[in-house]
């Protein structure tokens, strides 16, 4: 246990606030994954609207949130908007609006593809039955994508938990940061250390994640 520096983690409350600091990224997670599904949901539907001007700026919006890393635009959020609005933004609340602003677009992206992935026979069996466009949207097609979707969110959702690793870098006291803490401060006594710490925090992010990634795929599986 002492050379692979799992020792550490047993010295006072170090264990503790290792767990503390996970449920800071989980935290973070958990709120701008349903702030992002509601959000992406709408965004989705206009997605596929008819309107091409509508559809280029919701374009230009996505190749952004693929293209820009999301440490660049915590950096953006955090340090730069504060300094040139000089306003005073908490690190956690520019962590929640990077994690919407990438979350929205990845959700409306899921969304667009399962509203387009429904039949189009779907469409002129519910026409045939008298059906307006409002309620065959409500009736027919948002059931079948939010059948489609679940699975989708629910990997979103691992993905998030993994990306709030980043948050560190904008001085947040998540897992990671607590990690390197404990590290530094038993770095003479136990240098071995990083590995203990590091291999217990890679086993944290498993048992959160695996649960999760598992029963997205047995909906997708039951579902298909």
């Amino acid at each position: 246990m002492q050379n692979l520096g799992i020792d550490v983690l047993f010295k006072g409350t170090n264990f503790l606030r290792l767990l503390q600091g996970l449920w800071v990224s989980v935290e973070i997670s958990l709120i701008s994954v349903a702030i992002s599904i509601v959000l992406g949901l709408v965004v989705g539907a206009l997605m596929t609207s008819e309107n091409k001007l509508l559809k280029a700026i919701l374009k230009i919006y996505l190749e952004i949130v693929r293209i820009m890393p999301q440490m660049v635009l915590l950096f953006l959020a955090y340090f730069g908007t504060t300094r040139v609005f000089g306003w005073n933004l908490t690190a956690e609340a520019a962590a929640i609006f990077v994690f919407c602003f990438w979350g929205t677009a990845e959700m409306g992206d899921l969304v667009r593809g399962s509203i387009k992935s429904i039949p189009v026979i779907q469409y002129e069996s519910a026409a045939a039955l008298g059906m307006n466009r409002w309620q065959t949207h409500f009736y027919i097609i948002m059931p079948q994508t939010l059948r489609r979707l679940i699975p989708l969110s629910i990997n979103l959702i691992t993905r998030m938990i993994k990306t709030t690793s980043l948050v560190m870098m904008i001085g947040m006291v998540e897992v990671l940061k607590v990690a390197q803490q404990i590290i530094e401060a038993n770095r003479r006594t136990s240098p071995n250390a990083a590995f203990g710490v590091f291999g217990v925090v890679f086993l944290l992010y498993f048992i959160i994640c695996w649960p999760i990634s598992r029963f997205a795929a047995y909906l997708e599986k039951r579902w298909a």
